[in-house]
C-alpha cells in the first residue's frame, strides 16, 4: 500500500542550488523517509529569462552527492509527470480559466505604463499603490470586473498584453496553519491581488505551484522562510478550487556568520567558504563557484551540519548518520528563528566524520594526492601513514602538509624550531644518535624507543635536548607523529641521513 505523504522539492534551475535550498530539499527527504513517503522533485523552470540550462542537472547531482536522491521526478519514476513546469504550461490556462468562471480570478489588462502612473501618483500623496479591492472596480484599473464580456473578448482578440489576476476576498480574517510556526492570522484587505497567468502563456509561480501540489498529490509543503508571505494567497486558492490544503511548514533562514541577514554567496566569498554543494561554471560567464565536495568535504559530514541548522533532536547528540536522522527527525524541533551558519563548526563536522573512516578508505582518497606531489609507495606503507597522522587532519588535502616527511626529507628547516631546538652541543648529540641508531639490528620502534631513550637515562641528559633536535632533522620542525614510529617507517639509511645533513646544515 502506498504511504499517503508525499512531499517535494521544487527548485528553479535559475543557477547553482544554495545551501539554504539543499537544506530545504534535506528536510523534505527526511520527513518523507521517516513516514516511509515519496520525496518529489519538481523544477520550476516558468521563469524563462532567468533559465540556466546546467542548472538542471546540477541540482541532481547535488542531490546524489548528498545520498538524498528524489523517488519522482524527471525521467524517474514519472507518475504524475512531466515534473519540469514548463512542459506542463498548456493545462495552467485551464485551471486559470476555471478561477474566471468562479468568480474568483479577473483579466486585466493595464499597461506597465498605466501601473507606474498609479504608484507614482500614490507615493506623491504618501501612500502604498495596491491592485486589490480598493481600486480594482473603481473604473480607474482596466480589467474584466469593470468592462463588459465583450470588451473583455474583443480586447484578447485584438491580441492587447494581459494577465489573469486573483481576486482576493474582502473583509475577511485568514486563519492558517503552519507546522513550525502555528496560527497565523491575516486580514485579506491587506493582500494583493496577485497575478496567476500571463498573457505568454506562462502562468506565475502561484498558480502553477498550487496546481501542480494538487495534481500530484502533494501531502506536505516543507520550503523556506521567504514564501511565508505567500501562503495566504496559496491557502486562498486552495479553497477557490475547492481542493483540500497540503499542510504548510516554512523553514528558518539560513543566516550569515557574523552580521545580520541570510547567508549568500557574497558570505562565502568574503570570508572563504563555499555556499554550495558542488563545484559550479556559469557557462555564460565562465566564473566558477567552490563547492563542498571539491573542497574537500564528505558528504555525510556536511548533511550532518546542514540538519542541525534550524533543527535540533533535542539531546546534547550532535553525528548523525543519514539513517539516524531519519529516525529521529521531526517538524515540531525545527525552530521559528533563523540559524547562523559557521565555517568553524563545518570543518569541525568534516573533522569528525574525517576520524571515522577506514585508514583504508583514506588511502584511496590520498594516493591520487601523493600520485600529484611526483611520490608514490606501498599502499600499506601510506596506511600506516595515513593511521599516524589522520587525528591533526581537517581534510584529506592536510594529509600532505601533516606527513611530507615520510616521503621525502625536508628540504628546510623552521626558523622558530632551529631557534628552540639547537643548543651549543646539539651536533654532539646527534652523531651520538647516528651511533645508537646504527647499533640496532632488529629496527623497529620499541627497539629504537629502548635504545635512545635508555642512553639519555643513563647519561643524565635532558629528553628535550635529543629528541627536539631529533624530530627537527627529521621533520623540518617540532610537529608530527611519534618520532620513534616516524624512525621505523622511513628506515635505518633514511633515519641516519636525515640527521646528518640536518648537522651539516644547522651545526
Amino acid at each position: 500500500m502506498e504511504s499517503t505523504i508525499r512531499v517535494r522539492f521544487a527548485p528553479s534551475p535559475t543557477g547553482p542550488l544554495h545551501i539554504g535550498g539543499v537544506r530545504t530539499a534535506l528536510f523534505n527527504y527526511l520527513f518523507a523517509k521517516k513516514h516511509g513517503g515519496t520525496f518529489v522533485l519538481r523544477v520550476e523552470d516558468t521563469d524563462q529569462t532567468r533559465y540556466v540550462a546546467n542548472a538542471e542537472q546540477y541540482i541532481v547531482d547535488a542531490l546524489n552527492w548528498c545520498n538524498i536522491p528524489f523517488d519522482e521526478g524527471p525521467g524517474k519514476n514519472e507518475k504524475y509527470g512531466p515534473y519540469r513546469q514548463s512542459e506542463r504550461k498548456d493545462l495552467y490556462k485551464k485551471y486559470a480559466d476555471i478561477l474566471i468562471e468562479k468568480g474568483w480570478a479577473y483579466y486585466a489588462f493595464d499597461s506597465s505604463e498605466q501601473l507606474d502612473f498609479h504608484r507614482k501618483n500614490h507615493e506623491e500623496q504618501g501612500k502604498t499603490f495596491i491592485y486589490n479591492w480598493h481600486n480594482r472596480e473603481k473604473g480607474r484599473l482596466v480589467n474584466s470586473l469593470v468592462l463588459s464580456k465583450e470588451e473583455v473578448q474583443q480586447k484578447i482578440d485584438a491580441g492587447e498584453n494581459y494577465v489573469i489576476r486573483f481576486k482576493t476576498p474582502q473583509d475577511e480574517t485568514l486563519l492558517m496553519n503552519d507546522e513550525i510556526r502555528g496560527t497565523i492570522k491575516i486580514e485579506t484587505n491587506t493582500l494583493d491581488d496577485k497575478v496567476l497567468y500571463k498573457s505568454d502563456g506562462m502562468p506565475t509561480y502561484h498558480l502553477a505551484n498550487i496546481v501542480d501540489d494538487h495534481l500530484m498529490k502533494i501531502t506536505h509543503v516543507i520550503r523556506g522562510e521567504e514564501w511565508l508571505p505567500s501562503m495566504p494567497l496559496h491557502v486562498l486558492l486552495y479553497k477557490a478550487f475547492g481542493w483540500e490544503a497540503p499542510k504548510f511548514a516554512h523553514l528558518p533562514l539560513i543566516l550569515k556568520p557574523v552580521g545580520k541577514g541570510k547567508l549568500s554567496k557574497r558570505d562565502g566569498d568574503k570570508l572563504g567558504f563555499p555556499v554550495f554543494p558542488l563545484e559550479y561554471t556559469n557557462e555564460q560567464t565562465g566564473d566558477v563557484s567552490r563547492g563542498y565536495k571539491e573542497d574537500g568535504y564528505f558528504a555525510d559530514a556536511f548533511i550532518n551540519m546542514l540538519a542541525l541548522l534550524g533543527w535540533n533532536p533535542g539531546t546534547e547528540q550532535e553525528l548523525f548518520t543519514l539513517e539516524e536522522l531519519v529516525q529521529v527527525f521531526d517538524l515540531k524541533r525545527v525552530s521559528k528563528s533563523g540559524a547562523k551558519f559557521s565555517p568553524e563548526k563545518t570543518n569541525w563536522f568534516n573533522q569528525q566524520y574525517l576520524q571515522t573512516k577506514s585508514d583504508e578508505e583514506l588511502t584511496k582518497l590520498y594516493i591520487p594526492i601523493l600520485s600529484k606531489k611526483g611520490t608514490s609507495k606501498d599502499e600499506k606503507y601510506i596506511e600506516k601513514v595515513v593511521s599516524l597522522i589522520k587525528e591533526r587532519a581537517v581534510f584529506v588535502s592536510d594529509f600532505w602538509s601533516l606527513s611530507d616527511f615520510f616521503f621525502q626529507a625536508p628540504t628546510s628547516y623552521d626558523e622558530k624550531a632551529v631557534k628552540k631546538a639547537i643548543k651549543d652541543d646539539t651536533k654532539e648529540v646527534l652523531e651520538n644518535v647516528i651511533g645508537l641508531v646504527k647499533s640496532v639490528n632488529d629496527f623497529t620502534t620499541e627497539n629504537v624507543q629502548n635504545t635512545i631513550k635508555s642512553w639519555i637515562v643513563s647519561n643524565e641528559i635532558g629528553f628535550g635536548k635529543v629528541m627536539m633536535p631529533l624530530r627537527l632533522a627529521l621533520v623540518g620542525a617540532l610537529q608530527g607523529p611519534d618520532v620513534f614510529e616516524i624512525i621505523e617507517m622511513i628506515g635505518k639509511e633514511e633515519t641516519i641521513s636525515r640527521i646528518e645533513k640536518a648537522i651539516e646544515t644547522l651545526l
